[in-house]
């Protein structure tokens, strides 16, 4: 017992020291690191129950990440990059930027009033179609279902192989299972995909709000969270026809969600997906900053670079099975990550 106990009593020595801590002081002292959240959501929320686990994060565990975030950078605006960017004043020692991918609601209702009282900015990237729609992207909703005990991966299966999609049915009905099932999915095209997912539709709505509606966009911008694109339709952008409408398109319909006093100026790409000649097309398109999914810290040189790496977390790699909050793991997972300029 001793023995397999020791690595995890190091880890925790380690960060409690302060040892790690003065690492990370020294080797990421000019680095700008870039996080990635999802959702925030309280055990509490009717949606807790069936919403994706991978990309979840409970409201008091998200609080602890932030004062962790406190104790070991200085968290920074997007307003703050971009004026480094454009060569004005330099970012500060260990900066941090804090992002949420696609338009929940919960960023609103859980994220918002956590962030104000650490006293935190942010940037949400929002799908431009999902704003003011109730139900989230079809992937969320399978995967609801599937915890709703409503759809299982045997269901998915055959509907898929109705579609012509060879996939095996097998009785296996674990996450893993469905992940790939929705992985074959997604590779459909895309009027075939929505063919499938309408002989579905009775299984897949839950009849609660996901998604961010206008208002609640005013809230965040209020609220010292700028917004960004995350896409006009929630596709890989390596898979569309119409790339201008990704791009140009999205930016078009946030700047009507917005008021019209706004243009949003930075993006992320959904899905992570996107190929060097994508990337020029987002520069090109008049974002100043575009943002990946490529788990790396952005070196200072001594301005960032337009396109940008970001890290992301399960819960279970920052908290024990009981729940219970890890900072030396979140330490050792943030303060190794390898520094690289992508652009």
């Amino acid at each position: 017992m001793l023995p397999a106990m020791l690595p995890d009593l190091f880890k925790k020595v380690l960060y409690g020291s302060g040892l790690l801590g003065l690492v990370h002081r020294l080797r990421n002292r000019r680095t700008l690191t870039v996080i990635m959240f999802h959702r925030i959501l309280a055990p509490s929320d009717p949606r807790w129950a069936s919403c994706d686990p991978d990309y979840t994060l409970a409201q008091d565990l998200f609080a602890q990440v932030l004062a962790f975030f406190g104790r070991h950078y200085h968290v920074v605006s997007c307003q703050q990059v971009l004026e480094a960017r454009r060569g004005g004043a330099a970012l500060p020692a260990r900066a941090l930027l804090i992002t949420f991918d696609d338009g929940w609601q919960d960023n609103f209702e859980y994220a918002l009033p956590a962030l104000r009282a650490a006293g935190m900015p942010a940037l949400l990237f929002a799908v431009a179609d999902a704003i003011d729609r109730a139900q989230p992207f079809y992937q969320e909703r399978i995967v609801a279902a599937w915890r709703r005990n409503a759809l299982g991966t045997v269901d998915l299966a055959r509907a898929l192989v109705a579609q012509g999609q060879p996939v095996a049915v097998a009785a296996d009905n674990g996450i893993a299972a469905l992940r790939g099932l929705i992985a074959a999915l997604e590779q459909l095209p895309i009027n075939t995909r929505r063919a499938l997912l309408a002989t579905l539709e009775p299984r897949l709505g839950d009849g609660l709000r996901h998604m961010l509606n206008r208002d609640e966009l005013a809230s965040l911008r209020r609220g010292a969270v700028e917004i960004g694109l995350h896409g006009k339709s929630h596709e890989p952008l390596t898979r569309v026809d119409d790339l201008e409408a990704e791009l140009g398109g999205a930016r078009a319909a946030m700047t009507q969600h917005l008021g019209g006093d706004a243009q949003p100026n930075t993006m992320s790409f959904p899905h992570g997906k996107f190929d060097p000649g994508i990337a020029q097309r987002a520069l090109q398109s008049g974002y100043e900053l575009v943002f990946t999914s490529m788990p790396t810290l952005n070196p200072l040189q001594p301005a960032p670079g337009w396109l940008l790496g970001r890290l992301g977390f399960e819960t279970a790699a920052v908290a024990e099975s009981g729940g219970r909050f890890r900072p030396d793991w979140l330490a050792l997972y943030l303060f190794r990550r390898p520094p690289r300029l992508l652009a």
